[in-house]
């Protein structure tokens, strides 16, 4: 559905508009995993699907227990990458809440992580599932060449899921995120990974996203003048350069990535490029994505605001 055309609400559903795995997503919710396995199995050869499905579908399992009847039921290549995302997922939310069973929880994840892999070697999605968790115990690798900050971090485990897909869009946004400053990183390392990563990344890439990732994350708004670094020569002509090779790839795509294109609409938007943000919005149609939005305010008033500038309509 054209963004142009909508009049209802946004929509934040994580599955946006892959209708299988909205409809497993409920299954999920009511206890049910028999959908969900199938929904899986079909992505064995699509990996960035794999990985997209699984984690929405782990983010609604991890407060059941649904994967452990899985698992002890069906043990196969599904339940067990299930398994690993659940238990990434519950690792993480124990260490943020600092809960006193975080390191339990870590080390069931990691097994079950291992298992996954054990299961179906060549999947990368159980190693982006442990780059998640890298921040809570902080590995310092040397740093490949060509780097400026040489940051150290979990570069062996990088290198790995990197050699099962080397353009895995999650494995890149997990080890980025490592840089961050919330999670220990500094604005200089985010900022120096994102470049080295997005200028390895091929044209058409979404990869190449990665240093307009890194700006939001940077963004202080105490700083003078903070909402018009987008507008500076190097940002906005890396804006439109994703919108001139990247944003055509996306009717490919088998399900509309939002989040992606949420952060180049922003991108466009912010350095007044309002007839390209557009274009994005069009897109992206009613689907709607927390991020970058959040970091500026409330996201729905900030992603109305950002539509309104550029002449398209907002939800009534």
């Amino acid at each position: 559905m054209a963004a142009e055309l909508f009049e209802g609400q946004y929509v934040w559903h994580p599955a946006a508009d892959d209708r299988l795995l909205a409809s497993v997503y409920v299954d999920v919710r009511a206890g049910r995993y028999r959908s969900a396995r199938e929904a899986l199995a079909e992505t064995r050869a699509d990996f960035a699907l794999r990985a997209h499905r699984s984690l929405v579908l782990a983010s609604e399992a991890a407060g059941t227990d649904l994967v452990e009847r899985w698992l002890a039921e069906e043990p196969g290549p599904e339940s067990t990458l299930m398994w690993a995302r659940v238990a990434v997922q519950r690792a993480i939310r124990a260490a943020d809440a600092r809960d006193e069973r975080a390191e339990a929880l870590e080390r069931i994840a990691l097994a079950a992580c291992d298992r996954a892999s054990a299961m179906n070697p060549a999947d990368p999605t159980p190693w982006a599932a442990k780059l998640a968790m890298a921040r809570l115990h902080r590995p310092h690798d040397p740093a490949p060449g060509g780097l400026l900050t040489s940051p150290p971090g979990p570069w062996r485990l990088f290198a790995h899921t990197l050699a099962l897909d080397p353009w895995h869009r999650e494995a890149h946004h997990r080890f980025l995120s490592f840089f961050f400053t919330r999670y220990g990183g500094s604005v200089n390392a985010a900022w120096d990974v994102a470049a080295f990563l997005a200028q390895r990344a091929p044209a058409g890439s979404a990869l190449r996203l990665l240093p307009l990732v890194a700006l939001v994350e940077s963004h202080n708004p105490t700083q003078l003048l903070a909402e018009r670094v987008w507008e500076q020569p190097q940002w906005r002509s890396t804006a439109l350069s994703i919108y001139r090779n990247w944003l055509p790839t996306v009717a490919g795509y088998r399900f509309t990535p939002v989040l992606d294109l949420a952060y180049l609409a922003h991108a466009l938007g912010m350095a007044r490029c309002e007839f390209e943000a557009r274009a994005v919005f069009t897109a992206m149609g009613p689907y709607a994505s927390r991020m970058p939005w959040s970091v500026f305010g409330e996201p729905a008033d900030q992603l109305s605001r950002a539509r309104r500038a550029c002449g398209l309509p907002i939800p009534s």
